[in-house]
């Protein structure tokens, strides 16, 4: 599965989130599964119970700031696909080459 997913502090005095957003970031790193993060969600990839773990712990981690957290998750479960996080971007720039 892919899950793509934001977590944010809720009632923190500062307009900057980045630190407690790094605090989930490096749990996701650290877990060892396949993933990326852009300006908006880190995506993850693994099978269901590995990926809500980590999301769970990045969620716990964010939380721990403030007593609060906001979750917003996307995910992709389709059973047997593997390397799914690279093979997705590289069809559609296959695509967009082909235009060319």
């Amino acid at each position: 599965m892919l899950a793509a997913f934001s977590v944010t502090p809720i009632g923190t005095a500062s307009t900057s989130v980045s630190d407690a957003v790094a605090d989930a970031v490096r749990i996701v790193r650290e877990s060892g599964l396949p993933n990326r993060t852009d300006a908006m969600f880190t995506t993850i990839e693994g099978d269901w119970d590995e990926v809500m773990a980590v999301v769970k712990a990045a969620t716990e981690a964010v939380a721990a700031r403030t007593g609060r957290a906001s979750l917003v998750l996307k995910a992709d479960l389709r059973p047997g696909v593997t390397d799914a996080l690279d093979a997705k971007v590289a069809s559609i720039e296959a695509h967009l080459a082909a235009a060319d």
